[in-house]
């Protein structure tokens, strides 16, 4: 079973595919300036086109593990976007933990592993 690698940076890559199951490399938002809200719809957009490359998309999602600087802050922001994004009748499973991030910036980073068609 050969191992695809898509955007290969020199200590990572952003997509991984093997064996139909496509893992993605920690996501942030582009622009670290805006609030819980903003850096999670530019997280998840993020992850919308690393899906999109790989070949699937949102509703094949196995997991996600979510990652947040302040859980007692941020917590409730998150899941207002996460819940406009998610597509009902497929809600992966789900891990959100309160973590020390890149920067003090990023407010959120998401880990995802999902399924191809």
């Amino acid at each position: 079973m050969s191992i695809q690698r898509q955007r290969i940076e020199t200590r990572y890559s952003e997509i991984v595919i093997h064996n139909g199951t496509v893992y993605l490399a920690g996501q942030l938002a582009d622009d670290y300036s805006g609030d819980i809200v903003e850096q999670t719809e530019q997280t998840l957009a993020n992850i919308d086109i690393l899906l999109a490359e790989a070949g699937t998309d949102k509703t094949r999602i196995l997991s996600v593990t979510i990652y947040l600087r302040d859980m007692a802050r941020d917590y409730a922001g998150l899941n207002q976007v996460w819940d406009a994004w998610a597509p009902r009748g497929h809600a992966p499973a789900r891990a959100c933990v309160e973590a020390a991030l890149y920067t003090p910036e990023v407010l959120v980073e998401m880990s995802v592993v999902a399924a191809l068609p």
